[in-house]
């Protein structure tokens, strides 16, 4: 049952992304078909042509159909964790050291799996700094996390690539 929570909370937090497109903002055939549309439904499309044809791939790879890999990629969608009552997951399993929901905060971190013990462990022993109140908010989490893992010298790695 948590495997199919987590594979829908991955799968919401996708959809529900809103970031430059790979390529650029103007990259691919879909774009191209429905520029100057707003809306789900047009970037839907958009995103589906660009998706099945392959073409805003090629595009990148070429420089052509629009598309550039000069600029930045950015991402302002919700926190991960705050989709779908994570945090509540999260909070449970890191308060006892171990669970699914604290294995996918690892991953999503990019903690490597030899380092998911010790990244429970460390967690677990620092939980009340991380949820340090009880209105604790996914973005206060991550941030608390991250100082956590600063200050562990095998952590400390992966405080700077989150």
């Amino acid at each position: 049952m948590k495997r199919i929570l987590l594979g829908t909370l991955f799968t919401v937090v996708s959809l529900n992304a809103m970031a430059q497109a790979p390529g650029g903002p103007d990259c691919g055939w879909g774009n191209m078909l429905f520029e100057g549309q707003r809306g789900t439904p047009a970037h839907f499309l958009a995103s589906t042509t660009n998706g099945t044809s392959g073409n805003a791939t090629f595009g990148m790879t070429s420089g052509t159909n629009g598309c550039s890999t000069n600029g930045q990629l950015t991402y302002g969608g919700k926190s991960w964790i705050a989709m779908n009552g994570m945090m509540d997951e999260l909070s449970k399993d890191m308060a006892v050291g171990q669970g699914e929901a604290l294995t996918t905060y690892a991953v999503v971190l990019g903690v490597a799996p030899e380092d998911r013990a010790h990244f429970a462990a460390v967690t677990h022993e620092h939980f009340q700094q991380i949820f340090s109140k009880a209105d604790t908010t996914a973005d206060d989490v991550h941030t608390n996390t991250l100082a956590v893992l600063k200050n562990d010298p095998v952590l400390a790695k992966y405080a700077t690539q989150a």
